[in-house]
Formats: C-alpha cells, structure tokens, sequence
C-alpha cells in the first residue's frame, strides 16, 4: 500500500496523503469521491493491496459543564522515602469564547506548596486530559485552579504532585457533569435556485442549521453548519440532488455539545462492550468510531 501511494502521489499532485496522528488512519484526499475511488482500485488491482476503505474518524472531545472541587491527597509509603503530595482546588469550564482549551490558575500563597512543584502540577493536569472517562477523547474547555494544598519536607516529590494532580483531575471531571463535544463544519453550497430546496432540505436532515442563504443571477448559495459526522459522502448526494451542478465547499467551524439523544447511545454502546457484547460493540466501529478502534 506504501508503495502504492507513493507512486500515485508523484503521478498526480492533487492527490494527497497524510496520516492523523489523533486516529492513526491514512487519510488520501483529491478532486472528488471519484478522483479517489479510481485510485483504491488501482491498489487492488495494480498492486494486490487488500485495502479497507471508509469513512475517517470523527474526532469529538470531552468537556465539562459545571464547576467541581477537588481536594485529593496522595500518600505512599515504600519503606525508604515516600511519596505525599496535596492539591486542593477548582476545576472550571470555559466558554465558548476561551483562547485555548486549556487555563491553569496558581492560586498558591505562603508557601504552601513549593513553586519548584506547581509545574508538575500544571503537567499533571494537562496529562490527564489526554483521554476523557467517557469514551476515551481528548477533554478541553477546562481551566484549573489550584487554591491550596500541602507537602512534606521529606517525601514530596515533582512526580508526587504531578500524580496527585492527575488523579485529582481525574476526580472532579468526573463531577463536573462532562459532554460529549463534535466538529462542526462552516458548509457552503451553490446550486442553480431550482434544486435549492432539496438541498436545503437535506442539509436539515443532516442536523444543519441553516445561516443564510443568498442569490448569485440563476444561483443560489446557502450557507450552514453541519455536524462533520453527518458529511461523509455528501459529495454524491449534492451531486445526485442537483444532477452533478452544484459545488460546495467545507472548513472546520467549531466544536458543539453532542445532543442528549446520540450522547445516550455511546453510553450504551459502552456499556454493552463493557458486557462483551462483541457484535454491538463491531457495529460501534462503523457507526460511531472513535479513536482506538
């Protein structure tokens, strides 16, 4: 396959691969499905590769809906030095106007923790943020305060306290009443008038919400935002809707809180695969990948 793609990448400068480093998939892009499909048969028949084709990954994320505290200590005793570490503070979530998806607040005074430790602190938090509790995404939208806490002359250590601010995230996400968060994509669509309400219908049904529409002499262009999980294939069903005259256009806008409804079924998914119900948790592959599947 290696060596496939290789070769079509020098033949053709539009098509273009590249690896997502948060799924681990090989992603091929070009011109169209079409432009792409050509070249997956050329590997199969070319160049013998059994190849699996579909859909990318959507990539959500975890992030929390209300303020939680946390107050964790973290004591181990090994016979030699040990290991103690105390943090105490406020995990809070950040608007949707936030800088980054990450704030980390040093509220310390007097000492109380030593200023050589709080940044293992910050590295803790931000490493358990890696993978979230409820589907195992990354987790953003959180802004860290550490108000207090204590240490031992003796046992404290940098990884004390980088371990204790894990465990301690770890503890008030799950009380922060986490979400699931999706990519939604800016869409833009122009087609001649007579086919726009298909495919302003469609969009709909795509859970998009329509931002505006405007006319061009015989076009119209409708602008919306469209869950990204909603998009794969959409190249063929605009195609099939306006007879192969409208073109559309898609960038990442924003990331949304999954809806109550969907954010169920991934539970129960995870519940069932927990259970070693083995065929619901196959159909979860297709039907709501995620990384590490």
């Amino acid at each position: 396959m290696a060596k496939a793609l290789s070769r079509f990448m020098k033949e053709d400068p539009t098509f273009r691969v590249s690896t997502d480093p948060e799924t681990g998939e090989t992603i091929i892009a070009g011109m169209g499905e079409l432009h792409l499909d050509i070249y997956v048969e050329r590997m199969r028949r070319e160049f013998k590769a059994s190849v699996t084709v579909g859909a990318p990954n959507v990539s959500y994320r975890e992030s929390p809906t209300v303020e939680s505290e946390f107050n964790y200590r973290h004591k181990k005793q090994t016979g030699g030095s040990g290991q103690y570490a105390h943090v105490i503070g406020r995990l809070i979530p950040l608007g949707p106007d936030a800088d980054g998806p990450y704030e980390f607040e040093d509220n310390i005074t007097s000492g109380r923790i030593p200023s050589e430790y709080i940044p293992a602190v910050n590295k803790g938090f931000q490493a358990a943020m890696k993978k979230g509790p409820l589907a195992g995404y990354e987790i953003v939208g959180c802004k860290m305060c550490l108000d207090d806490g204590s240490f031992h002359p003796v046992d404290s250590s940098e990884m004390a306290f980088r371990i204790a601010a894990r465990d301690a995230f770890a503890e008030a996400f799950r009380k922060a009443k986490p979400c699931l968060m999706e990519p939604v994509m800016k869409v833009e669509v122009e087609m001649p008038r007579e086919y726009q309400g298909a495919i302003v219908g469609d969009l709909n049904s795509r859970r998009g919400m329509i931002l505006e529409t405007e006319g061009r002499d015989t076009c119209a262009v409708v602008r919306a935002e469209v869950p990204l999980a909603n998009m794969f294939g959409y190249a063929t069903v605009v195609r099939g809707l306006s007879k192969g005259m409208a073109t559309f256009s898609m960038e990442m806008s924003h990331y949304a809180r999954v809806p109550a409804k969907l954010a169920e079924e991934f539970e129960e998914i995870d519940r069932d695969m927990m259970k070693g119900n083995t065929m619901i948790g196959w159909f979860r592959s297709i039907i709501f990948p995620r990384k590490g599947d």
